[in-house]
């Protein structure tokens, strides 16, 4: 039996050392665009970070310290030098903040894992479609709704609360005399927490559709009830995407302009009251910076520095949290 043996031209390269040389420049030419990438965000942000120190720095030196420990902000005061005190707006950023976040993620978790773990197919579909539109809903229209009717319909709530709690220590305190009109903190944190409730939940449901099979079928099988599967094996496994979507739903909230400044009342104070008026550094800069000029638009503009840096570093935290849970999860296996 005869062997033919086909010969190759010297100058002809194998088929399959082609497609490697041209999959080598192309995984090459992909890692860089990743990297371009990666830069031009970082490069966008210290840029924004940047051009807004510098336009915040006259009014920076000019109020020194003050600027974030002072709780006077008069840009036309009497005295000739105007002052810019910005504590009662980082108060206020953070108490609606702070409501926002604690009413929203526990009613955001609850849908995801009803959505993930419970809902049959028909009604998973049409609770994912609501909550897609509540998220397209304009900022300026929670704000609407707010003004208009949530805050005077929850004058009566507030009030029984005060009545109720009045003359209790601290809680006396927190839970003060309302405003007629229902615009104060507590009104502006819960319009916030309807506005972030789409975010977190689309995001939660999204990590919690990553838990492996296997390991919710491991605990059933062991005997635990749901809710025990939920907590030992959802829940550890989604947490670092479950601070994630907090800390996007935080961002969201920390950042509201308008929403904020139809609803918190725009009083420049710093109360214990949770339900009095107040304001926040974005519903300021939304209002002010029209009308602003000179040592004035620079200290609006530092007040956005203030902010910005403000998030970093909570998200920077966030970040720490994650980690240090992920390595003590992985010790604990």
């Amino acid at each position: 039996m005869t062997q033919t043996t086909i010969e190759r031209p010297a100058n002809e390269t194998p088929k399959s050392l082609t497609q490697r040389g041209g999959g080598a420049l192309t995984d090459r030419l992909f890692r860089l665009l990743c990297l371009g990438a990666g830069l031009l965000v970082l490069a966008i942000l210290a840029l924004i970070l940047g051009f807004t120190t510098w336009q915040a720095l006259p009014a920076l030196r000019e109020s020194g310290l003050g600027f974030v420990t002072g709780d006077v902000w008069n840009p036309n005061d009497p005295s000739g030098t105007p002052k810019f005190g910005a504590l009662a707006f980082l108060f206020g950023t953070a108490v609606v903040s702070l409501i926002a976040v604690v009413v929203a993620v526990p009613i955001s978790t609850g849908i995801a894992l009803f959505l993930t773990e419970m809902a049959p197919r028909r009604v998973r579909g049409a609770v994912v479609t609501v909550i897609d539109l509540l998220a397209a809903i304009p900022s300026v229209v929670f704000g609407l709704w707010g003004v208009l009717v949530v805050g005077p319909a929850l004058v009566p709530v507030y009030t029984w609360l005060h009545e109720r709690f009045d003359g209790v220590p601290v809680l006396g305190s927190v839970f003060g005399p309302p405003p007629g009109n229902g615009r104060g903190f507590m009104t502006a944190g819960l319009i916030l927490a309807i506005m972030i409730t789409p975010i977190i939940t689309s995001i939660t449901r999204e990590v919690f559709g990553t838990v492996p099979v296997a390991e919710k079928h491991a605990a059933l099988a062991l005997g635990a009830t749901r809710w025990e599967m939920i907590k030992g094996a959802v829940f550890p496994h989604s947490f670092g995407g479950m601070t994630g979507a907090v800390m996007l739903g935080l961002g969201r909230a920390m950042g509201e302009t308008i929403a904020v400044a139809l609803t918190i009342g725009s009083a420049t104070q710093i109360v214990p009251n949770i339900f009095a008026s107040g304001d926040a550094m974005p519903a300021v800069i939304a209002l002010q910076f029209g009308e602003s000029s000179g040592l004035h638009t620079s200290a609006l503009v530092g007040l956005g520095v203030v902010l910005f840096a403000l998030t970093v570093v909570i998200n920077l935290a966030a970040r720490t949290i994650v980690r240090r849970a992920e390595i003590r999860m992985k010790g604990a296996q």
